[in-house]
């Protein structure tokens, strides 16, 4: 199993990003996605999940309103769309795929497979 993150990169507060991480090796319609974020010297922190049928999705309060998760099933490709950025959304970025029940989608050991991270960087 694959996943790759892409779609980092530096932009200025206010800015736009749209993250991208494909999959490959899983049957991507059975699996719950997510993003999870860490900064420097901080724990790794939920973001965003969305079910595998792309009916349900879950966001961390602080980017409720900025950020939507959405998937393609037929891409096997899960996005997350970055507005109005932050100084402090500035982390790597990751993506994780598993099956999971709701009431755990934000916690980080539920996911199976993790995508390698891309570099998120806003500046002020």
């Amino acid at each position: 199993v694959q996943l790759q993150a892409s779609g980092g990169g530096l932009v200025q507060a206010g800015g736009s990003l749209r993250l991208s991480c494909a999959a490959s090796g899983l049957t991507f319609s059975s699996y719950d996605m997510a993003w999870f974020r860490q900064a420097p010297g901080k724990e790794r922190e939920f973001v965003a999940a969305i079910r595998r049928n792309g009916g349900s999705t879950s966001y961390v309060d602080s980017v409720k309103g900025r950020f939507t998760i959405s998937r393609d099933n037929a891409k096997n490709t899960v996005y997350l769309e970055m507005n109005s950025l932050k100084p402090e959304d500035t982390a790597v970025y990751y993506c994780a795929a598993g099956r999971v029940i709701i009431s755990a989608m934000r916690t980080p050991w539920v996911y199976n497979y993790w995508g390698q991270g891309t570099l998120v960087t806003v500046s002020s």
